[in-house]
């Protein structure tokens, strides 16, 4: 559906929206969420320990990282069977039961759909790399060596190196746009297309409610396979037209005719909000909303690891030019943190003085934003980046490849590149979930698969929902408001202030109705005027003492006002 001007919508409408657009999803990635067999790797048996908890948060569905059988060269992202359960995770009776119960609360289940890429284990991959002749070659790329028996193109893998790898057996190289163990899957070959469709669906009639979309605009390769930067790496696109065709086909193929409310969000590095309007308007059936990476690439500079200062100045204007983008057709995803980014308090924020202050704030700007908003696990508790000391500590693929080769290969110094993994890893969003001050943070009784963050005794789950500051409290509020209010799920975004450096700030309209956000970004007071008059406004939310209306904002104060 296209939402006309805000000012021109009755508020009935907001019952016919989507029941997305006023939805709040939790990501849990398995392996560090909650353990409940003491084999120090989270499982199907910890999460549904953990329901209640998250019911009692009010989210309205869960998106699994993936719980497929794996030899986890990239924590799962490598698949070796679409329609089973990591063992390690526990099996297919155990997650119907996760299935039921999370139902049971309301809380849909959403499944990450990894088919950009499969394994170098999966059976698909292990027949087409068997013979030039097998039935199922073509359902990778492989191409011949060129004279200087080189790689076919110049295209570098996300995870390092070259994105092409030499067979052996068969003399041919096949893509690989990450690990040498991903192959990239030939989505040209309709028969890989229709195996795809059948395992959705098969997931769907076992009562999955969606899917995540990992890498999804990268199935669609630009079939000359031009030389050039892979978008893996931050350059150009491998991405052929055929994507709009490829992701209408599997809407027909997977969810046409289904009663009940599904999801479909395709992460989609390297598009631009044209492109978003197209994959996400309603009438073109492709995906309900996207996952993009333009804002959590402001302050990179080379590469992910090469950090450069945060602009707030160049971050709200890049949300606000997604907020316009997308304000008549179409849908945004909110997020500040996942399973591949760090932090977001340690990131954007202040993640020791003022932590509380900062991850409250950020939350309520993000929540204020038009859009779903995802929270990534510990993310309602401030959980913070982990420094470990040594390279060695780290387990992700991605950080121990560009450590390695920025010191072996280009002499860098080790100090500064570890610097940059400490900031920016994905390990740092991925240490175990924190529960409780007990000496594993309550993730498991054996040991954890990757340290526990040293502040848990302080962070936790436990202390926080206990805490008269509490972040989760704050979260709680943030998704009753959506809830609640047709203004905070559907109502025109009007960015203020845009050339400030300290202040966010920006309206919500609907109807009658308006609400104002202002928030301090900065670890000094703020005591410059509002920029929109607040006296007799009503103070709805804020992470401080409730203060005059009049007042300045302290340090990461944030404030939402109903006008």
């Amino acid at each position: 559906m296209t939402f006309p001007e805000s000012d021109t919508v009755p508020l009935a409408t907001a019952a016919q929206a989507p029941w997305w657009t006023r939805a709040v999803v939790y990501q849990v990635y398995p392996r560090s969420f909650a353990d409940s067999d003491g084999d120090g790797i989270g499982d199907l048996g910890g999460i549904r320990g953990r329901l209640d908890y998250l019911a009692e948060l009010g989210v309205d569905a869960l998106w699994l990282s993936p719980v497929y059988p794996s030899p986890q060269h990239d924590n799962g992202y490598d698949i070796s069977d679409y329609q089973e359960i990591e063992p390690v995770f526990g099996d297919l009776a155990e997650f119907d039961l996760l299935l039921a119960e999370a139902h049971e609360r309301g809380i849909k289940i959403v499944m990450d759909l990894v088919v950009n890429h499969t394994s170098d284990e999966h059976a698909w991959f292990r027949e087409s790399r068997s013979s030039l002749t097998n039935p199922k070659r073509d359902w990778y790329w492989w191409r011949k060596p060129p004279a200087d028996g080189g790689p076919p193109n110049g295209w570098a893998s996300a995870f390092s190196g070259p994105a092409w790898t030499l067979d052996e057996q068969t003399g041919e190289y096949y893509l690989h746009l990450f690990a040498k163990q991903q192959p990239d899957l030939n989505w040209e070959n309709p028969e890989v297309r229709l195996a795809v469709y059948s395992m959705m669906n098969w997931w769907l009639d076992r009562g999955v409610d969606g899917f995540r979309m990992d890498v999804i605009n990268f199935i669609a390769k630009q079939v000359d396979l031009i030389d050039g930067p892979a978008p893996a790496t931050g350059g150009g696109s491998p991405t052929g037209p055929q994507i709009h065709d490829y992701l209408q086909e599997m809407r027909e193929a997977v969810f046409a005719g289904r009663t009940g409310e599904h999801l479909t969000v395709g992460e989609m590095p390297g598009v631009a909000t044209g492109d978003a309007v197209l994959f996400t308007d309603p009438a073109r059936g492709e995906v309900d909303m996207i996952f993009q990476f333009e804002h959590v690439r402001l302050d990179q500079g080379a590469n992910k690891f090469d950090v450069l200062p945060r602009s707030l100045r160049a971050l709200k204007k890049n949300l606000a030019h997604w907020q316009d983008g997308l304000a008549e057709t179409g849908w945004n995803s909110l997020y500040l943190n996942n399973h591949d980014q760090p932090r977001l308090v340690s990131r954007f924020g202040n993640d020791t003085v003022w932590r509380y202050e900062s991850a409250t704030l950020w939350a309520l700007v993000l929540h204020l934003h038009r859009g779903t908003p995802y929270i990534y696990q510990g993310e309602e508790i401030g959980m913070t980046n982990v420094r470990f000391d040594s390279i060695d500590d780290y387990r992700d693929l991605e950080s121990l490849n560009h450590y390695r080769e920025a010191v072996d290969e280009f002499d860098l110094d080790p100090g500064s590149v570890l610097a940059g993994v400490q900031t920016m890893s994905r390990d740092n969003a991925r240490t175990p979930m924190q529960w409780d001050a007990s000496a594993q943070a309550g993730f498991t009784t054996g040991t954890p698969w990757l340290p526990v963050n040293p502040n848990h005794t302080e962070i936790n789950a436990a202390v926080d929902r206990a805490a008269e500051r509490s972040v989760f409290r704050f979260y709680q509020r943030l998704i009753a408001l959506r809830h609640e209010s047709p203004v905070v799920a559907l109502g025109e975004f009007t960015l203020l202030e845009p050339e400030h450096e300290l202040l966010f700030a920006f309206t919500r309209h609907l109807g009658d109705e308006t609400l104002l956000v202002v928030a301090n970004a900065s670890d000094s007071p703020l005591d410059s005027p509002l920029p929109v008059d607040v006296s007799g406004a009503e103070l709805v939310l804020g992470n401080y003492p409730a203060l005059g209306a009049g007042s300045g904002l302290g340090p990461w104060e944030a404030r939402l006002y109903r006008l």
